[in-house]
């Protein structure tokens, strides 16, 4: 029996823009602590992502002495931070995708900044602890609290599975234009597809359904330039129902700290 270990955590603070690699991490209901608990919005606070702004990747972020740091990578803008544990006071309604939460925003210093890097008016909102966003009972019956995530508080990617794929690929790609929050070492490619309850140390997790690709996937993260790979490879051979499956959506089930190099227990499907 092959033997898994976590290898990779990431957390990507502030939803669509860059992750943070972690050694280890605070496992909570919504995510990963301060994973996606910040957003950025349009005029009509409707959420803001790569699918339609690529640009986004030219936003640099960091995470030291309890703040968040952004810079831009080719506009002359001065950096500029947030406090972590400092939060906005004004409390608005934000949409993503068919779900409307509550938020915290920014006022105009951080506001002007995100506009000046986007090039049109945007907000950056942060999600408090008493912000209810609640996951799809259709592929597990427990609604979980997620984050401003797309769907589910986690996504498992097995190092086989983008080792796999970048053998199909003329051009070779990185395991972050999937945006993955918990990575792991061992197996046969796409091995994550016949697991069911896996243990990270202590915290349990349930596997929930597999992950839809979409078109961020297919954005440089260096030029910010839209092509067709990798999802025109991807539709040869992990096509299911006129969906690209890769990797898997995953709900903790309880509290806890995970650290780079814990094994993966596993209970198959």
């Amino acid at each position: 029996m092959s033997e898994y270990t976590l290898s990779q955590i990431s957390i990507y603070p502030v939803k669509s823009l860059q992750g943070i690699n972690l050694n280890e991490s605070e496992v909570e209901e919504r995510g990963f602590k301060y994973d996606r608990r910040w957003m950025l919005i349009d005029d009509e606070n409707m959420f803001i992502t790569q699918r339609s702004f690529p640009e986004m990747v030219f936003i640099q972020l960091r995470m030291e002495n309890d703040r968040l740091f952004f810079s831009h990578r080719r506009k002359n803008i001065e950096p500029i931070s947030i406090s972590l544990f400092e939060m906005p006071r004004e409390e608005i309604q934000v949409q993503v995708w068919d779900d409307n939460c509550t938020a915290m925003k920014y006022g105009q210093e951080i506001n002007g900044w995100f506009s000046k890097a986007m090039g049109f008016e945007c907000k950056l909102v942060y999600m408090p602890h008493f912000s209810e966003r609640k996951t799809s009972t259709k592929y597990y019956t427990e609604s979980k609290s997620v984050s401003f995530a797309d769907g589910y508080p986690y996504l498992l990617i097995g190092e086989e599975s983008l080792k796999n794929l970048n053998k199909k690929l003329h051009n070779p790609v990185a395991m972050d234009r999937f945006r993955p929050n918990i990575v792991f070492h061992g197996g046969e490619p796409h091995a994550e597809d016949n697991w069911k309850e896996i243990y990270i140390g202590e915290v349990g997790f349930t596997i929930v359904k597999p992950c839809s690709r979409c078109i961020i996937t297919t954005v440089d993260p260096e030029t910010g330039k839209k092509g067709k790979e990798p999802l025109l490879t991807l539709h040869t051979y992990r096509n299911f129902g006129n969906k690209i499956l890769f990797g898997q959506n995953t709900i903790a089930h309880n509290n806890g700290c995970i650290k780079v190099g814990d094994r993966i227990k596993i209970r198959p499907v």
